[in-house]
């Protein structure tokens, strides 16, 4: 894979979005990190601010979204502000990595949940880095399985995931990129 044909799709969030487009950045490959006027960005790298009409692209249902995920979320504009910005992200990447905490019902911790479930509805090559396991995880159509460290092979990719990166999930990341694209 040509690492000039590759593009990560972000949202330019602090924590494991910042932490995607430096990564990235690092190895050449460019950014486009979705936002929206007012949010609060850690990244300028390959800013793209959607329009109202972009945004509402991406609007889904806080009671659907509450449901399929089993939990409650905030009826915030902020919110539903970013969960679209997620929905662009997914949807401009052909695979979708992401940094957080897989939950006991197969769904992942916060808002980022829903990146990772709108992946899975979209049947996108999907894999999970959970900080509190030490272990990437893919989701192979009915659960998550451990098939080791991944390699990113399409030149369209998504990185999103929790704003309390640890260390490990840096350390994550900068692997994945490794892996991916050594010289």
């Amino acid at each position: 894979m040509n690492r000039d044909d590759c593009i990560l799709y972000s949202g330019a969030a602090g924590g494991t979005e910042a932490a995607f487009g430096e990564a990235a950045e690092r190895h050449g490959i460019e950014e486009v990190n979705f936002t929206f006027e007012e949010h609060n960005d850690a990244r300028t790298r390959g800013i793209r601010v959607l329009t109202h009409a972009e945004l509402d692209q991406g609007d889904v249902s806080l009671g659907y979204v509450s449901k399929l995920m089993h939990r409650k979320y905030r009826d915030t504009p902020l919110f539903k502000k970013v969960l679209q910005c997620i929905w662009h992200q997914v949807n401009a990447g052909q695979e979708v990595y992401v940094v957080g905490r897989i939950l006991e019902d197969d769904t992942v911790k916060g808002g980022t949940g829903w990146g990772a479930e709108f992946a899975k509805l979209c049947n996108k090559p999907l894999f999970v880095f959970d900080q509190a396991r030490d272990a990437w995880f893919t989701w192979e159509g009915e659960s998550w399985v451990d098939r080791g460290e991944p390699v990113i092979t399409h030149p369209h990719f998504t990185g999103t995931g929790t704003r309390f990166i640890e260390a490990n999930g840096l350390a994550a990341i900068e692997a994945l990129f490794d892996r991916s694209f050594e010289s």
